[in-house]
C-alpha cells in the first residue's frame, strides 16, 4: 500500500471519533437542557385512550398490563385489540378486567382491515374505537410507573407539540444476550437518536410509547394510510413532523420485558430492523459505515502496526465509546447498573458491524413465522397467505 493511501485510510479511520464526540455533545445538550426545562402543567390532564395492539403472550404480560391500570391519572380508558378469540393473551386480559373493575377496559377482536402490517391494522381500529381525542399508544411488553400518563401527556398542552415519545429500558437482564441488547441500546441506538435530534430535530417516534391526538393522526390519513408499511413508529413521528408540529422526546424511561430466548433471536430482530432502515433510508444506512469505530481502528492498525497507532486508535475508540455510553445511560437515563456492562461495548460493536454487512445481502425480513419483502417502501408477504405483523 502506498504512503498516500495509508494516510487516507488513517484519516478516514478517525471519522468515527468525530461522530462519537458529536454523540457526547448531543447527550450533554439534551439531558442538561432537560434538567432545566419548565415543569409540566399539573392541571393538564385531558381524558386519554390508551391503545394496545396484541398478538400472542409476552413474558410477564399480566404485570405489564396491570401497570397501566395503576395510573395516577383522573380519566382514561384501556383498549386492547386481539386478532382471534383463541389468542393466548385473552385469558390474561379477562383476568385483568376482573381484577380492575374500577377501570374502563375494552377488548376488541379482529382488526377489520387487510393490510400486510397486522399491528398497524389493529391500531387503525383502536384509534377509530377510542372515546377520547388524546391517545397513548404502547407496546404489549411495556411496564410503566404510576406517573406515566401524566408525564407523556403533559407536553401536548403546548399546541406546537404534535406527538410525544420516550426512551425504554429492560427491567432486568438475566442472560448474556439480554445484556448485549441492553449495552447496544444505550451505547448505539440511543446515542444515534440523540445525534439525529441535535442535527435535524426529532422527526420520528419510538414504538413503545407514542402520545398524540386523533386529529394529528388524521392529518396524514391515520394508521389506515400506512397499514402496508414497515417501521410504523418512525413513520408516525415523521408524518406528524411534516405537518409542522414538534415531536417531543422526553428524558423519561419506561420499562420493557426482554423476550430474547437466544442470541439468534436478538440477531434476527436486529437484522430485521437494520434491513428496514436500509430500505427506508438507504443513504443514511450506508453512512453508518463512518460511525463504526472498532473496524476502522483495526484497519488502521493493520496498515500501520505500531504501538503508537494501536494505542492512539484503540485508546481513543474505547475512551469515547465509554464516555458516550456513560453520558446516555448512566448520567442521562439513570441506568446505574450499566457501568457493569461497559466492557461489552466492543462485543456489541463487532456484532453490529457484522449485522450491518449482512443487511446488504437480505431482500426480505422475518417476523415470527412470517417472511416479507420490502418493495417501494411497502411490506409484501412472501406468500399470499401470510398476514403476520412486521413492524
Amino acid at each position: 500500500m502506498s504512503f498516500s493511501t495509508r494516510h487516507v485510510v488513517l484519516a478516514v479511520a478517525a471519522i468515527p471519533f468525530i461522530y462519537y464526540l458529536i454523540a457526547v455533545f448531543s447527550s450533554w445538550r439534551f439531558f442538561g437542557r432537560s434538567a432545566r426545562r419548565n415543569a409540566p402543567n399539573p392541571s393538564f390532564t385531558p381524558p386519554v385512550s390508551n391503545l394496545k395492539p396484541i398478538r400472542g403472550l409476552d413474558p410477564d404480560a399480566y404485570e405489564n398490563f396491570a401497570s397501566f391500570c395503576r395510573q395516577d391519572y383522573p380519566d382514561y380508558e384501556l383498549l386492547f385489540c386481539v386478532g382471534e378469540e383463541d389468542d393466548p393473551a385473552v385469558p390474561v386480559l379477562q383476568k385483568l378486567v376482573r381484577d380492575f373493575p374500577e377501570r374502563r377496559i375494552r377488548v376488541l377482536f379482529g382488526s377489520g382491515g387487510r393490510g400486510s402490517n397486522d399491528k398497524v391494522v389493529k391500531l387503525a381500529r383502536l384509534v377509530s374505537e377510542a372515546q377520547h381525542e388524546v391517545v397513548v399508544i404502547s407496546d404489549s411488553d411495556v411496564r410503566v410507573q404510576p406517573d406515566y400518563l401524566r408525564t407523556v401527556v403533559a407536553p401536548l398542552d403546548d399546541p406546537k407539540v404534535g406527538a410525544v415519545t420516550c426512551f425504554y429500558a429492560p427491567i432486568k437482564d438475566k442472560t448474556f444476550t439480554e445484556s448485549l441488547q441492553t449495552i447496544g441500546m444505550f451505547s448505539d441506538f440511543y446515542a444515534g437518536i440523540l445525534v439525529a435530534r441535535q442535527l435535524d430535530g426529532v422527526k420520528f417516534a419510538l414504538g413503545p410509547t407514542i402520545a398524540t391526538t386523533r386529529t394529528r393522526l388524521a392529518g396524514f390519513g391515520g394508521y389506515g394510510a400506512i397499514d402496508n408499511r414497515p417501521a410504523d413508529d418512525l413513520l408516525v413521528g415523521r408524518l406528524i413532523a411534516e405537518q409542522g408540529y414538534e415531536v417531543e422526546l422526553l428524558p423519561y424511561t419506561i420499562l420493557t420485558v426482554a423476550d430474547y430466548h437466544s442470541l439468534r433471536d436478538l440477531l434476527h430482530k436486529r437484522l430485521r430492523w437494520v434491513v428496514v432502515m436500509r430500505h427506508m433510508r438507504p443513504w443514511g444506512h450506508l453512512g453508518l459505515l463512518l460511525t463504526q469505530g472498532l473496524p476502522w481502528s483495526l484497519a488502521a492498525i493493520a496498515i500501520r502496526p505500531t504501538a503508537g497507532v494501536a494505542l492512539g486508535y484503540l485508546g481513543t475508540y474505547l475512551g469515547l465509546r465509554f464516555a458516550m455510553t456513560w453520558m446516555v445511560g448512566i448520567w442521562g437515563l439513570k441506568h446505574e447498573e450499566l457501568w457493569k456492562k461497559l466492557g461489552m461495548i466492543p462485543v456489541w460493536d463487532a456484532v453490529a458491524f457484522v449485522i450491518w454487512l449482512t443487511s446488504f445481502t437480505r431482500n426480505s425480513i422475518r417476523w415470527r413465522d412470517g417472511e416479507y419483502y420490502i418493495r417501494d417502501g411497502r411490506l409484501v408477504p412472501a406468500t399470499p397467505t401470510n398476514a403476520e405483523p412486521a413492524a
